[in-house]
């Protein structure tokens, strides 16, 4: 592959620096704990192990009582904290392991956090069998089976999926009216809101079919003795609501409570957590509101922003040392997630020196990013360079990998999807839209008429089942004209009906994407639109840009035949790599959305898709708050108006989820932006633009950047504007200037004194030494 397609700095990007994070200090408990203190020897078999904390994570580890928030920077060894504490915890303070619980997310990560605690030094044989390191979910429905409760557990997805079906059936939907996956969605973010499907809403049919679907889903779990994992912490809850001396056994239980990804905690599962630890507050939270990228599962940054409003004195300590990446990657990081205002303020250090800069591709499209990524992942191979398993593509959405997994599948290269495993081209409502294509070619291809049924608005089994009776008396070309002399048919359904007959048998003169666009202009849009189950189950947005992904891929075709042809020839192909089962990545090259990939780090990262309209995604980007601003432009900080905090809130999520991607890349980090986003120009994302501005040289003063930051007592990042610049009354206080040739940080300086002592201090942005001095600024 020509070298040349990859840019050092996007195409865009004001100034040609670099960001770089500061290298750590290499200090670790070697020097700071000293050989006199009363903990030292547990130290030391630690350090014989290999364990070397630095100095934020021997203050984590040491910390013994009270309510503890340890933000976690990504890469930042939070895993070895929660590890080394409650070693720490066992054979230094003497904690009985009975005594203390752990809670996170994943079975994975319950499993090894047990290995790695049972052979730490000092902890006895038996201590591990003993401690309670589990998931929520375990926890819970161990809690509840030691209460008597023997329902089953009801999570095999399939099943649950057939019952939905099966239950819209009966309440005479079509099987397909909502997609199974959005309706357990719907009633699992009820249930995390510590309510039951009897209080959804039902404000329009939509709402009140689903509402009726899930309340008969509820009632069979019941009558079958039945309950899914939702329901164990929910039923959790209400008994130690109902039953306080339960609620007691667990606080006098359990005196040392620890929650691992605490960002991704949602309301019932915090209000269980805050139980348990009460009275003791020997609660240790830690996570990082930077990497709080689900909120659409209920996960809310505000427990760890405003976690000292619940536990006032609660001690914070911050973990800001990345071992993943070299300073370069953890530099574009930082450069990124420093311009949301929503934050606690941590700026990551490097571990070690050196490594790889971040390269950026121009593509003009994602076809020609897919060619361009493949090409060089097959000559890093060929070359003995790396193997297929070191490179994971990470995408915003599924419908943004349609062309580098048609580009594997072709290519038979090696590849592991962690999303459904499903093309475009079989997604509901893709598929009415390439059936018509279908009966264009052959007006008897009987599957294709039943599929486009219900955009006729015509129910799937009694229209087949009227054309089969009607075809066997006198047989047609085109069998869907037996439709008008369906008994009951209105005359305007008649009267569509002759319109798309006409459509469907002038769509084989055209090219995919005029014929694709005379279905959608003709009908298919308003269908969706119209249609309020549609509206219900996915977002307008969604909807629109998978049905542009289509027109995307058909513009490559010059005939319906080679179209159609391809898309039965990628769809086998897929349909071999799925049956094939396998679930383990092995030697194969990784494609995940990036909310799949949190928690995980490969050597190689592609990030595809880095432009506006895709990340940040369209849906962050709607009304007038961002009508009028250009690509790449943050605003001034402070200057959101009241109304608008969900446009902030969305686009905030955004930046995240580009943080998360970047600091997933241990040696190698490719992020791509194409041109063009089907069929409309698109410019690099604003994420990675905004990333170089606040290393280079400001272009206006820094009060009215959004670079400059006031860091408050709370550790809270806040944007600072002068609002009359110019005009408004000033005064002069004393502050932290950076010393950084381009940085514009600044801090006030406490009030009292406190840091009179110092002679320098780290830049809160850049980490450059801050020295004293003065400035002008607003009363």
């Amino acid at each position: 592959m020509n070298k040349l397609l990859f840019h050092n700095i996007p195409l865009g990007a004001s100034g040609e620096r670099i960001p770089q994070a500061a290298i750590a200090s290499a200090r670790t408990s070697r020097e700071t704990v000293k050989p006199g203190e009363g903990d030292a020897a547990y130290f030391r078999r630690l350090e014989e192990g290999g364990i070397l904390l630095n100095p934020p994570q021997i203050a984590a580890v040491r910390h013994h009582e009270g309510p503890l928030l340890t933000l976690a920077g990504a890469g930042s060894g939070k895993t070895s904290v929660l590890i080394c504490r409650t070693g720490y915890l066992l054979s230094v303070r003497g904690v009985s392991p009975a005594r203390m619980l752990l809670l996170t997310f994943s079975s994975k990560a319950a499993a090894e956090m047990r290995e790695r605690i049972a052979v730490l030094p000092g902890v006895a044989e038996g201590d591990a069998a003993r401690l309670q390191a589990r998931t929520f979910h375990s926890f819970f429905l161990y809690f509840l089976r030691r209460q008597g409760l023997r329902q089953d557990i009801f999570h095999e997805t399939r099943r649950q999926h057939i019952l939905l079906k099966q239950i819209m059936r009966e309440l005479g939907l079509p099987k397909d009216a909502y997609p199974p996956e959005t309706l357990l969605a719907l009633l699992s973010s009820c249930k995390m809101n510590m309510r039951d499907a009897d209080t959804l809403p039902e404000t329009n049919t939509a709402e009140q079919e689903m509402k009726a679907i899930l309340t008969l889903y509820e009632q069979w779990k019941q009558d079958h003795n039945k309950m899914d994992f939702d329901d164990v912490l929910l039923i959790a809850y209400k008994m130690l609501l109902e039953q306080p001396h339960l609620l007691q056994e667990l606080q006098q239980k359990f005196q040392y409570v620890m929650v691992d990804e605490f960002q991704d905690t949602n309301e019932l599962q915090y209000e269980l957590v805050k139980m348990i630890a009460y009275p003791h507050n020997n609660l240790m939270v830690v996570g990082d509101d930077d990497q709080t990228i689900y909120s659409f599962n209920g996960a809310r940054s505000e427990f760890i922003l405003e976690f000292e409003k619940l536990y006032p004195g609660a001690r914070v300590i911050t973990l800001d040392i990345n071992y993943r990446s070299g300073p370069a990657i953890i530099g574009l990081g930082n450069g990124i997630i420093r311009h949301n205002l929503r934050r606690r303020s941590k700026t990551l250090q490097a571990a070690r020196s050196g490594g790889a800069q971040p390269r950026y591709l121009r593509p003009q499209t994602a076809d020609e990013e897919a060619e361009q990524i493949v090409d060089h992942i097959v000559n890093e191979v060929s070359s003995s360079n790396r193997e297929y398993r070191d490179f994971t593509l990470l995408y915003r959405a599924s419908s943004s990998n349609r062309a580098v997994l048609e580009l594997l599948l072709l290519r038979d290269i090696p590849y592991i999807d962690y999303g459904e495993g499903q093309l475009l081209y079989e997604h509901w409502l893709i598929l009415p839209v390439l059936d018509h294509l279908r009966l264009s070619l052959n007006r008897r291809n009987f599957a294709a008429m039943e599929s486009i049924m219900p955009t006729l608005y015509m129910n799937r089994e009694t229209g087949m089942e009227h054309i089969r009776r009607m075809e066997a008396v006198q047989p047609k070309q085109g069998p869907l004209i037996h439709l008008l002399s369906l008994p009951g048919m209105e005359d305007f359904k008649g009267t569509k009906l002759r319109e798309r007959l006409e459509l469907i048998r002038g769509l084989a003169a055209l090219t995919p994407l005029q014929a694709i666009r005379r279905i959608r202009t003709s009908f298919y849009d308003y269908f969706i639109e119209a249609n309020e189950r549609h509206q219900a189950t996915l977002h307008r947005e969604t909807l629109k840009e998978m049905l542009d992904e289509l027109e995307t891929s058909a513009e490559r075709f010059d005939s319906l035949p080679v179209f159609l042809d391809f898309i039965a020839g990628i769809t086998e192909r897929n349909e071999l790599s799925r049956q094939s089962g396998l679930k383990e990545q092995g030697n194969r090259v990784a494609l995940m959305t990036i909310h799949k990939s949190k928690g995980l780090e490969f050597p190689v990262v592609f990030l595809l898709g880095a432009s506006e309209g895709i990340l940040p995604h369209s849906s962050a980007l709607e009304g007038d708050r961002l009508k009028d601003r250009k690509a790449g432009q943050l605003p001034a900080a402070g200057s959101f108006k009241a109304g608008s905090d969900a446009g902030i809130s969305a686009l905030e999520e955004e930046r995240r989820l580009a943080y998360v991607a970047v600091t997933r890349a241990k040696e190698e980090l490719f992020i791509s932006s194409p041109a063009r986003h089907r069929g409309k120009k698109a410019e690099v994302s604003r994420f990675m633009l905004s990333a170089f501005r606040s290393a280079a040289a400001p272009s206006r003063p820094a009060a009215s950047t959004a670079s400059a930051v006031s860091v408050s007592r709370t550790g809270l990042s806040r944007g600072y504007t002068s609002g009359t610049a110019g005009h408004a009354k000033t005064h002069t206080v004393p502050v932290w200037n950076c010393t950084g040739a381009r940085c514009p940080g600044w801090t006030r300086m406490k009030a009292g004194g406190a840091e009179d002592h110092l002679a320098s201090k780290p830049c809160p942005l850049c980490s450059s030494p801050m020295e004293k001095s003065t400035r002008e600024v607003p009363v």
